[in-house]
């Protein structure tokens, strides 16, 4: 795996392109969290979305790793 994502001559960092996919799924969940009312629970919602954020971009991490394997 050579670590970059040529687009059209434009050479991405492969956690560049993990980052804005983990960006994407984390507003979803956080969407959903917020629909079925679990942030009434969360003493912090801030801190709970990076948490969840850093969660998310390590499991999508081992996806891809997976993945490409």
């Amino acid at each position: 795996m050579s670590g970059e994502i040529d687009i059209y001559g434009v050479y991405i960092p492969n956690l560049l392109a993990l980052m804005v996919a983990t960006l994407l799924v984390s507003l979803v969940v956080r969407r959903a969290l917020a629909f079925f009312g679990a942030y009434a629970f969360i003493w912090h919602r801030g801190l709970f979305d990076v948490a969840l954020y850093v969660v998310l971009l390590q499991g999508m991490s081992l996806l891809s790793q997976w993945w490409l394997s």
